[in-house]
């Protein structure tokens, strides 16, 4: 036979458990509400950032390609290397329309060699033009 005091202490138990739930799942709820405000504030917050960053910055104005200024003539060869790739054209077949070798353009792309002041011209012109573009430039020089 169970003892009195075990039965006692058991149900007390069960009535703290019972009332301490009842007296957390509301706050818990709230709990999980304040969080997905949160969340969703932190995303509003972050799209303002976005959108303050791309409306500050200036406009992008391209120029004609035969009117190059000289602070568009910037060279990188990262950027060089993705052009040509963008483009789906060779090394050597780039040379062609740059007016370099397959060889100068492969030590660009790898930054040992810098191109001359006319290729960077080139390289500009090059920028504008696409695959269609460039694949009919190189056969209008052969």
């Amino acid at each position: 036979m169970p003892n009195l005091s075990t039965i006692l202490k058991g149900e007390i138990t069960r009535l703290a458990r019972k009332e301490i739930k009842a007296a957390v799942d509301p706050v818990r709820k709230a709990n999980a509400g304040h969080r997905r405000e949160i969340a969703e504030l932190k995303r509003q917050v972050a799209s303002l950032q976005r959108d303050l960053k791309s409306s500050s910055k200036p406009a992008k104005v391209r120029e004609p390609e035969g009117d190059a200024s000289p602070g568009s003539q910037r060279f990188s060869a990262k950027g060089l290397k993705s052009l040509r790739a963008k483009l789906g054209l060779s090394a050597a077949e780039f040379g062609q329309l740059v007016g370099a070798s397959g060889q100068s353009i492969y030590k660009w792309e790898a930054g040992k060699a810098v191109p001359r002041a006319s290729q960077r011209a080139a390289l500009v012109a090059m920028r504008g033009i696409g695959k269609r573009e460039a694949a009919k430039r190189l056969a209008s020089m052969q």
